[in-house]
């Protein structure tokens, strides 16, 4: 029971399942197009969700809003279950790979045995395909690895069914319903404006002003906190900025091949040189990681390191205010 389905690596999980999946249907859609439609670029702090005991700073929006305003702006339907029950969601699974349909899982990455063991950690919100079943082996499809793998049935229900901070509970989803012809142009304009209001809210906890109040904090952190928990935050941040399948920059990368994209699209070339200034950030953030690890990691030779470091998040947030309000004009 194997789908002739074609595995093309990526840097983001949830937007290779997605354009892996549309690529099977018959649609030729980009990356950096499934992110930039699905408005998936964020900045959030969410103090009161902890994962390896540290406060959730995340670069993207939640799990399955990407897929969910992607299909609906390009007028495509999709089907999503979650089961209390393991042996129901294998059943589900099963019948779904006799059908033909490859479909995308949630699962948690800690117990994924493909995994180097330095990304196995409490994180549940990683997205795979599974096309196929031969003896007691799933066939998988991980967007971020370069090749196919395989999981045995105890494997697959493991990572189903992982417990903590955003747990899948077997969740599986799939396309039922395509257009004739995708209409790109008004898709792009909705998914820019939307991330330009996430990113300008005027609430503390989300887009630039959230990335001034983390830089707030990380000011604080080593005398409120102490050294150890503050480089632990720190680490956390760098780590999902970097290393939780972004393709690097908290995304911003992604984005900036996004703006490249839609600008022939939309013949607009103002997001052409705005997707080039977007892949300025994206530096700016990575300088941001490799100045922070070194403080975690006590290879800082800064005396007053977590301020120098605040600074640079300061002024990265300043820069993305700016930014979303020249890409809102630019439509």
């Amino acid at each position: 029971m194997k789908i002739d389905f074609s595995h093309k690596q990526s840097a983001h999980c949830e937007n290779g399942v997605v354009s892996n999946l549309m690529r099977h249907n018959g649609f030729e859609v980009s990356e950096p197009m499934v992110f930039g439609i699905g408005s998936g670029l964020l900045f959030s702090y969410l103090p009161f969700i902890k994962v390896n005991f540290a406060p959730v700073f995340t670069y993207r929006v939640m799990p399955g809003l990407i897929f969910n305003r992607f299909a609906k702006r390009v007028g495509m339907k999709i089907k999503r279950e979650k089961f209390s029950n393991p042996q129901t969601a294998k059943e589900r699974l099963d019948s779904n790979l006799k059908n033909n349909n490859p479909v995308g899982l949630q699962v948690g990455v800690y117990q994924l045995p493909y995994f180097p063991e330095e990304y196995r950690f409490h994180f549940n919100a990683h997205n795979m395909v599974v096309y196929g079943k031969e003896n007691d082996n799933y066939l998988i499809s991980d967007p971020v690895m370069e090749g196919v793998t395989t999981l045995t049935e105890k494997e697959l229900e493991k990572v189903r069914f992982a417990k903590g901070a955003f747990a899948p509970k077997g969740h599986m989803y799939y396309p039922i319903e395509f257009p004739k012809k995708l209409e790109l142009e008004t898709a792009i304009i909705k998914g820019i404006k939307q991330t330009c209001r996430d990113m300008t809210a005027p609430v503390p906890l989300v887009g630039v002003k959230a990335i001034k109040l983390v830089s707030k904090k990380i000011r604080k952190w080593p005398k409120k906190i102490g050294p150890k928990k503050a480089n632990h935050y720190l680490g956390q941040i760098v780590r999902m900025q970097e290393e939780i399948g972004t393709g690097g920059g908290g995304f911003r990368y992604i984005y900036g091949a996004f703006l490249q994209e839609a600008s022939k699209v939309l013949n607009n070339p103002a997001l052409f040189d705005l997707s080039k200034e977007m892949t300025q950030i994206g530096d700016q953030w990575r300088d941001f990681a490799v100045d922070a690890s070194r403080i975690y990691k006590n290879r800082s030779g800064q005396a007053d390191g977590y301020n120098k470091i605040a600074d640079q998040l300061e002024a990265i947030a300043n820069k993305e205010e700016a930014f979303f309000k020249k890409l809102k004009k630019a439509l």
